[in-house]
């Protein structure tokens, strides 16, 4: 191994890329997190060519089963590897169901220009046509790119590069399933060349005014989604605020659009000092002001920030004690 080589610590979690099923056929109702960071190295041939690589086995679950637990431990391991001076960048194997989540989260709090790259699979490490050995690959190819340096928490599959903030999963089984939508990829890893064509214009990692210390080992500041639809009414937004809810993401139809039966649970809610955010579950675009009765009882627009991502953000604002002014303020910066 040629010590030239960029030295990659690749830390493990889990999920599809660590799963195996009964048959290289069955790509859905596998074991996700039964290979361990060792068998999926040994999956991804020339991998000893890009890198010299430092292996570190965080957890192994499906992401399904994330915690604020694992992040503290995650995102410690994390810090531990950046920080070593001879460590040139971070690869994070993880399940795909909340690997946006995580992201996100470490590309607010984390504090280093260093490329940090998550990666996973949509299909099992005992698939006949897994996609996790090639993904990995890609990954560890775009860590050890100069020109990721600086561009924050990136996401690798399927041949493309997404920045962590606006990256979200858009299908069930699909390979093709990491979009950032309207927004588009940053960049491509093609024929093992990593190139990129745009980065992303909102503050992170040592722009942001976030750090882990606010991962304290335990739980960040109880935040509920509640999901929009037709005929609704307030029963689940009173007892979110009832039972220790200090905010709530209300993913709205289209702009954000609140349900005339929600909107005296969501006012009580804020009457009690909750912050409440208007999202979309929609999947694409900005929630800014529509109907005034809702910005008049105290409800923050979410932007372009999807409800599961509005969530982190709020979480954070809330454990770094910020008022309500300066959340509008953090939703609109970031």
């Amino acid at each position: 191994m040629s010590a030239a080589l960029p030295r990659i610590a690749i830390l493990a979690t889990g999920g599809t890329i660590a799963g195996k099923a009964s048959s290289a056929s069955q790509t859905v109702g596998y074991k996700p997190g039964s290979a361990s960071v060792q068998d999926i190295l040994d999956s991804v041939p020339g991998l000893s060519d890009v890198a010299e690589i430092t292996a570190v086995q965080v957890a192994n679950i499906g992401s399904e089963d994330m915690t604020d637990h694992i992040w503290t431990k995650l995102v410690r391991e994390t810090e531990e590897q950046l920080a070593d001076p001879e460590i040139d960048g971070v690869v994070i194997t993880h399940g795909t169901d909340t690997l946006e989540e995580t992201a996100f989260l470490l590309n607010l709090i984390l504090k280093s220009d260093k490329p940090i790259v998550i990666v996973g699979s949509m299909r099992p490490a005992t698939s006949i046509s897994a996609d996790g050995p090639m993904n990995l690959l890609n990954a560890v190819r775009t860590a050890c790119s100069e020109k990721s340096v600086g561009k924050g928490v990136l996401v690798v599959l399927n041949d493309e590069i997404h920045g962590a903030r606006d990256v979200t999963k858009t299908n069930t089984t699909n390979c093709a399933t990491f979009a950032s939508p309207r927004l588009g990829a940053l960049g491509f890893v093609t024929g093992g060349i990593v190139d990129f064509y745009k980065a992303s214009v909102k503050p992170h990692t040592t722009q942001t005014q976030f750090t882990s210390a606010l991962l304290n080992g335990s739980d960040l500041p109880l935040t509920d989604i509640i999901y929009a639809h037709a005929n609704e009414d307030s029963r689940l937004i009173e007892t979110s605020a009832a039972t220790g809810a200090k905010g709530i993401v209300y993913a709205g139809m289209g702009n954000g659009s609140v349900h005339v039966n929600a909107l005296k649970g969501l006012r009580e809610a804020i009457e009690k000092g909750v912050i409440v955010i208007r999202s979309s579950r929609t999947g694409s675009g900005a929630v800014v002001d529509s109907a005034p009765e809702w910005s008049e009882v105290g409800m923050i627009n979410g932007g372009t920030l999807n409800p599961q991502k509005a969530r982190i953000l709020l979480q954070l604002c809330l454990a770094s004690g910020l008022g309500r002014e300066e959340i509008i303020e953090a939703f609109n910066r970031y």
